[in-house]
């Protein structure tokens, strides 16, 4: 067998031992991914520095005190893995003590096995050396978290010294074989890892006279060797410099490089851009170094080209999510959120045109294919630099692998693993959607209200017209602490009493929506089910179950049941799972007015069309319809204004409406212009469902109306809060006699303290508050 073969099956063999290691820490120790992640990167990065080293040592084969070094080099491993999880729980370090004790131990055998076995080598030694050191870095790194920086000085000093000799060259040459050093650098591993269980008082104690002890001694190799440096080996000048690389080549290899970083370093988050956010080593782009450092031309190739396709892909999963976090406040889903891209074209269809639309999608599809191949060539071309001159390339990886690996135990963030989080976080993802189907299916199937009568529902409602309204982005930032708030709250008050005035009164309290910022359906269904939808993959089980909706409980009580929908465009299946007896969409509700960007009609038309439709024949049954009202939808441009009711007509009045609001252009110009439109948007809608009200509410109409969700981060600013206003308004005191128990407050306007429910709590506390009368419940 080769000796290449023999190195790569016996280095193959440790890292096998160092990934069962790891798994027996996953298991035992709690260790998480983020000691997974430093656990691999550092088995790569001494695959890479093992397979450069050995040529250049002239060794063809480990001897046996090598192959303790590389146990100990595993044991080494599993410590930094240990050290480097900061959800590794710190309750316990048993498991740090013992692996560090083993690895210590080691260190006492593998030199008199050496000299037994007359295998002692100067690779052997310096293998012997680094591995060492590097430990000793770990250790003072993590006790340097609990006693201070100044404990960091331990693990530094020996690489500083290294440093040094790159700059005074006699600082390079051999050193006496002394007893007393050999003493101070083994009490300093002996130290660091007794004192993890120790109280901070000795602890200190002894970390200080232990790097005390270091100091000393070198300084004392220092003193002997400047004492000496005369014969210290004179590093002989070159013949002649270099050739200069071409402008060219360097170009190049920077642009490739800077890309490669882009796509490791950049946030998901626009927030969190800055100049601080490229100055930092990604152990991502460590890993792959020295894994096209170790591996063989053909592999070296492949592997290169798969990782330029991998970086392309997170590049676009983080276009993806910068998109997603500005306009729902969380990021993209690697599964299901694809679906929302057929929307999100609608939109922009609506907004700009179906020509910027297809250019739009063209341009996508070309920067999508030309992103994939630049980041091969530029992963290709960094493989071909770093092969071409391997000594220097594996020298800066491993330095710049122990830089990593000190910060990341001192948690700065210097040490980036963004790119691997963002993987694992997808992965993690993906894993918990392919568990809950199952969840989900349980809840479906838990419904109280299955198999309830019609004659046993609603019967508190008999009789009556029950309008469930969802005002597109009405969330709580339009009512409480925003210099939004205060116009909208007028229109709020100004509207309790104007309902009064007609005979109407209202409860108010908040919800807590189940989406943020925009895909609005899952608002909807969760409401409608009782169920929280907070995914498309819920959305999609839903829809194809018999889950009692809101809606379908009125129609099995005998309602006439409408959907109101004007946005849809296509064709809506959905409509018969939330049991509409008839749905409107834009196409059939003889609207020949304008659009108003994203609005395909204002709400006023929509109100009108339903109360003409539905409401005014005079031979009809009771109806409940769900109203998805879409004025305030965003980009809030060319906002519609109020008109006479009996002017409406099929909305061709609105026809120059739309020319004289305000462009995209003015409205976005600046955040405050935004949120102003924003405000006038709602306050529009607002005033749309009051003026209905008293034009043609009577004491048989019960309306509900509420926000969907909250508006995207470019209004809301904070994405944690998902609150919605929600208010009922009835002629009939005995509708809201029946609520009492809610303990919401009276009028329009909910105070900061009004009561707050998720969405998924309406549908059984609605049925339960005008269902039977206790006592004649049926199953």
């Amino acid at each position: 067998m080769t000796a290449p073969i023999t190195r790569t099956l016996t280095i193959a063999t440790l890292a096998l031992a160092g990934l069962l290691t790891l798994l027996t820490l996953a298991g035992s120790a709690g260790l998480g991914p983020p000691g997974w992640l430093a656990g691999t990167a550092f088995a790569i990065a001494g695959w890479a520095v093992l397979a450069e080293a050995m040529p250049r040592y002239g060794t063809t084969r480990f001897g046996p005190a090598d192959l303790v070094t590389l146990t100990r080099a595993v044991l080494a491993g599993a410590v930094t893995a240990l050290v480097a999880d900061p959800g590794h729980s710190r309750a316990s370090m048993w498991p740090l003590v013992v692996l560090a004790g083993l690895a210590l131990a080691t260190d006492a055998i593998d030199g008199k096995v050496a000299r037994r076995t007359g295998t002692v080598s100067r690779f052997g030694a310096r293998f012997d050396m680094e591995v060492d050191a590097f430990l000793i870095l770990v250790l003072s790194a993590f006790v340097a978290t609990r006693l201070g920086w100044w404990v960091l000085a331990i693990g530094a000093m020996r690489y500083l010294f290294v440093a040094a000799g790159r700059i005074w060259p006699w600082l390079r040459a051999p050193l006496p074989d002394r007893l007393s050093c050999k003493t101070v650098a083994a009490a300093q591993g002996i130290v660091l890892t007794a004192v993890v269980l120790l109280p901070a008082s000795p602890a200190t104690v002894l970390v200080g006279l232990a790097l005390l002890a270091l100091t000393w001694s070198f300084g004392r190799d220092v003193r002997w060797l400047y004492r000496d440096r005369a014969a210290a080996p004179v590093v002989a000048a070159r013949d002649k410099a270099a050739p200069a690389p071409r402008l060219r080549r360097i170009v190049l290899t920077t642009l490739a490089g800077a890309l490669v970083l882009v796509a490791l370093l950049a946030p998901t988050n626009l927030g969190d851009l800055s100049p601080a956010t490229f100055v930092r080593i990604p152990v991502e782009g460590l890993m792959v170094a020295g894994l096209v450092l170790a591996l063989p031309h053909r592999a070296r190739r492949v592997a290169a080209a798969f990782v330029g396709v991998g970086l392309a892909a997170l590049t676009i999963m983080k276009v993806f999510d910068i998109g997603f976090e500005m306009y729902t406040g969380r990021p993209f889903h690697p599964v299901y959120d694809w679906s929302a891209l057929r929307p999100a074209l609608e939109y922009l269809q609506d907004t700009a045109g179906s020509a910027v639309s297809v250019v739009a999608v063209v341009g996508a599809v070309v920067l999508v294919l030309g992103l994939v191949a630049a980041m091969v060539l530029a992963v290709l071309r960094l493989t071909k630099v770093a092969v071409g001159r391997r000594t220097f390339a594996t020298r800066g990886m491993a330095a710049l692998s122990v830089v990593w690996v000190a910060f990341a135990v001192l948690g700065q963030p210097v040490a980036a693993n963004s790119a691997a989080t963002q993987v694992f976080d997808d992965i993690r993802q993906v894993h918990a959607d392919l568990v809950d189907p199952d969840v989900f299916a349980r809840d479906v199937a838990a419904d109280p209200y299955k198999y309830r009568r019609g004659d046993q529902l609603l019967n508190g409602l008999r009789g009556k017209d029950v309008i469930l309204v969802f005002i597109e982005s009405y969330g709580r930032v339009a009512v409480q602490d925003t210099d939004m708030a205060p116009s909208v709250d007028k229109v709020l008050d100004e509207g309790t009493v104007t309902l009064r005035n007609a005979g109407f009164a209202a409860r108010s309290a908040f919800m807590t929506s189940s989406t943020f910022g925009g895909i609005s359906w899952l608002a909807h269904a969760s409401v409608q089910s009782g169920l929280w939808v907070d995914s498309q993959p819920r959305y999609d089980a839903l829809v194809n179950t018999d889950r009692l909706t809101l809606t379908g409980a009125f129609d099995r009580a005998g309602w006439r049941t409408v959907g109101v929908a004007p946005s849809i465009v296509r064709d809506w299946p959905e409509g018969e799972f939330f049991g509409y007896d008839h749905a409107y969409v834009r196409d059939n509700v003889g609207y020949r007015g304008p659009h108003f960007a994203y609005a395909k009609m204002p709400d006023q038309y929509t109100m009108s069309a339903f109360y003409r439709n539905e409401i005014a024949p005079a031979d009809r049954k009771p109806v409940m319809a769900e109203i998805d009202l879409v004025s305030s939808h965003i980009p809030w441009t060319h906002l519609p204004r109020m008109i006479d009711w009996n002017t409406i007509g099929d909305g061709s009045i609105y026809g120059p409406m739309p020319a004289q609001g305000k462009t995209q252009a003015e409205v976005w110009s600046d955040a405050a212009s935004v949120r102003a439109a924003y405000a006038e948007s709602i306050r529009y809608s607002l005033d749309t469902l009051i003026s209905y009200l008293t034009t043609y509410g009577d004491k048989d109409t019960v309306m509900v109306f509420l926000g969907d969700h909250q508006p995207g981060p470019s209004v809301s600013g904070d994405t944690r809060n998902h609150d919605v206003p929600i208010s009922i308004v009835a002629g009939d005191p005995a509708v809201l006699d029946s609520i009492d128990s809610w303990g919401w407050q009276d009028g329009l306007h909910p105070s900061p303290s009004a009561p707050v429910w998720r969405m998924d709590a309406f549908r059984d506390r609605f049925l339960t508050a005008f269902g039977t009368p206790e006592g004649h419940q049926g199953t």
